[in-house]
């Protein structure tokens, strides 16, 4: 394979870093347990004042995770402007948000108001660049 001997690294990135990058982004993977095997949905996603995510998902199997309790994960990624790759993942027990949770003030993108609801603790942030 010629020149594709070169080992991929990566570089971790700070929580505050990973908080700017979440701050950012619109639309998450979440990351679940269905049916005892791995899964991820696609949700809407919102930082809060820095301590938690509010996850806008339609999908019945995030709301029964928050239901019951389970810990989940979101992962969100994309290009830097160096054209390497960049991952960030939050992981914490959900909670459906009960109404009137989050105060408007809060929530700079309005959710889908089809979806439910989910609250997140940033109680693992983990985040890294590939070089």
């Amino acid at each position: 394979m010629g020149g594709m001997s070169q080992s991929l690294s990566s570089e971790p990135f700070t929580r505050l870093e990973c908080l700017g990058l979440l701050e950012r982004a619109d639309v998450a993977r979440v990351l679940l347990s269905l049916g005892s095997l791995p899964a991820a949905m696609p949700a809407r996603i919102e930082l809060v004042e820095h301590d938690h995510l509010v996850i806008s998902s339609r999908a019945n199997a995030v709301l029964v995770a928050a239901r019951r309790g389970d810990v989940i994960s979101v992962q969100i990624d994309g290009l830097g402007p160096d054209n390497n790759i960049w991952s960030v993942t939050v992981t914490g027990i959900a909670a459906s948000a009960p109404p009137n949770a989050i105060a408007p003030e809060h929530v700079k993108r309005t959710p889908d108001p089809r979806a439910t609801l989910i609250l997140l603790p940033l109680s693992v942030v983990r985040g890294q660049r590939e070089h």
